[in-house]
């Protein structure tokens, strides 16, 4: 056996993994416990039970040393990647107050802050009230102190998830710089809480004592606690090192440490990323998020409901595949991408079934045009990896455009990478190589990385990626095809969401949201 490994605890959406790596990147061993403890009062919401998530670790953790593969006292550190944006609320003590919101809730808050006359006037001549007007709105501290005023007269604590394992790790209010994202009074270029006469404080009832002490990317949080340990099985004094959300863990995992490799992710959030030294908005105002290296920045474009629609697809058409148990119903839908040919014989999708920030703004919905009665459900599903794959054009060349640096190559991650149909496709409407990771585990491998330099088992990030990460198969653009993808992108794909734009805004007056 391996004598120091490096424990990652992943928690995503679906599931929450403990994965222990070398230090060369190889994954020894990985537990995994299904997250269950969801639900919806309401259509729109998604809330998870706080404690269920640190349970989840914990059964994790003593699930792995009971696969006999790794012993806990191989652990030289833990590193904590968490999906983003989810927030806890915790009292005095530090107990939940109430369920976690998760990032997917889309709950919304009254806006009626008092901003001073400076940021009113500023934001009405930069023509931004309506964007700080949908951020008011999307905090949840807002919702909170709003609908629940007792429970958030009663918050000690505001959290996001990675702060709230690192403190049940460590038993200290203690969080990463690189895990902060999400409806927080976070400076994003400096790195660190806004200063006090910053506009979003005005904007939400956090207050500064509410917020955790932050730690920089790679340094060490604390300790295991005797608590933790009895929980976990970990030994007490085990090193926990600040790591990062996981997106920017995946990107680091990939091996996308500058502007040059674009990394995708292929998630229920689809994701365009570059990595930056310098401060590059991916939007003129929408700030870049944390980086997994240290002072770093990473430029991102979502999809909001990206590769999520593999599942809508699957629930909604799929159920011959589904009723098929071998092979996978993914690995079926890959024979009807080999059933219709690029371009789906005209049929257009444009993913935008959740806009986000900036643009395309609260009025935008997904659309597929181009229905002839040759049509069928194999070009449906064709039409949604490459509405998907234009999406992440577009959001790849308004990347390359803002950091004025052009990808080489661009790797994916995430379930739809597995697809080598899906990985061609996107290499051909990128026009640009792509490559797959050689590990699923992009994002646990991305918190191993730091955990390895944290313990100064690699001298700094590169040579930790150079040794911890690869890739496997490498998919070149076909000319004939990307040729076709380029003008239908250029002249159908482009231009849809403009000249459909009157129309969902009718359907907003009429529907809204």
């Amino acid at each position: 056996m391996t004598d120091q490994l490096i424990l990652a605890i992943d928690n995503g959406t679906q599931s929450l993994r403990a994965l222990a790596f070398t230090p060369n990147g190889e994954l020894v061993d990985i537990a995994q416990i299904t997250l269950d403890a969801y639900r919806s009062e309401q259509p729109g919401w998604m809330e998870h039970d706080t404690a269920a998530f640190y349970t989840a670790l914990c059964e994790a953790c003593q699930s792995l040393w009971r696969q006999g593969r790794v012993r806990a006292e191989q652990i030289a550190a833990v590193v904590v990647t968490t999906q983003r944006a989810t927030v806890v609320a915790l009292d005095a003590d530090g107990h939940p107050l109430r369920p976690a919101i998760i990032w997917a809730d889309q709950r919304r808050a009254r806006v009626e802050s008092k901003r001073p006359l400076m940021w009113r006037v500023l934001f009405n001549l930069l023509g931004l009230k309506s964007t700080i007007d949908r951020f008011e709105s999307a905090c949840e501290a807002n919702w909170i102190a709003q609908n629940q005023p007792d429970i958030w007269a009663k918050t000690a604590h505001f959290l996001l998830l990675s702060g709230y394992l690192n403190y049940r790790l460590t038993g200290d209010v203690v969080d990463s710089i690189g895990n902060q994202v999400g409806y927080i009074p976070f400076d994003y270029k400096a790195q660190d809480w806004c200063a006090e006469r910053s506009w979003q404080w005005s904007s939400m009832p956090i207050r500064r004592h509410q917020l955790p002490r932050l730690v920089q990317t790679g340094e060490r949080l604390g300790v295991i606690t005797a608590q933790a340990a009895h929980e976990t099985g970990l030994a007490a004094g085990t090193p926990v090192i600040a790591g990062a959300g996981d997106k920017a863990c995946e990107v680091l995992g990939s091996g996308c440490l500058d502007a040059t490799v674009g990394s995708i992710s292929c998630g229920t959030t689809a994701t365009v990323n570059a990595t930056h030294a310098r401060y590059v908005e991916p939007r003129p105002f929408v700030p870049p998020y944390p980086a997994a290296l240290p002072r770093s920045y990473l430029a991102e474009i979502q999809i909001y409901r990206g590769f999520w629609m593999i599942t809508w697809f699957k629930r909604e058409f799929g159920h011959l595949e589904v009723a098929q148990e071998q092979p996978s119903a993914e690995r079926l839908f890959d024979e009807l991408l080999a059933q219709t040919p690029a371009g789906a014989d005209g049929l257009m999708l444009q993913p935008l079934w959740n806009p986000g920030v900036g643009e395309p703004g609260p009025e935008a919905r997904g659309s597929v045009i181009g229905f002839t009665d040759t049509h069928t459900r194999a070009h449906l599903y064709r039409a949604i990896i490459e509405g998907l794959g234009y999406a992440l054009r577009e959001g790849k060349e308004r990347l390359e455009q803002r950091g004025r640096t052009r990808m080489q190559s661009v790797r994916l991650a995430g379930g739809g990478s597995q697809s080598d149909a899906v990985m061609q496709i996107f290499a051909d409407i990128l026009n640009c190589p792509t490559e797959r990771p050689a590990t699923y585990e992009a994002s646990g491998l991305g918190a191993a990385i730091i955990g390895a330099v944290a313990l100064g088992l690699h001298k700094d990030f590169q040579s930790a990626a150079q040794c911890m990460t690869h890739t496997t198969t490498r998919f070149e653009p076909d000319r004939e095809r990307a040729a076709l993808y380029d003008r239908l992108y250029r002249e159908v794909y482009r231009p849809q969401y403009k000249r459909l734009r009157p129309l969902y805004q009718k359907l907003l007056d009429i529907y809204p949201r």
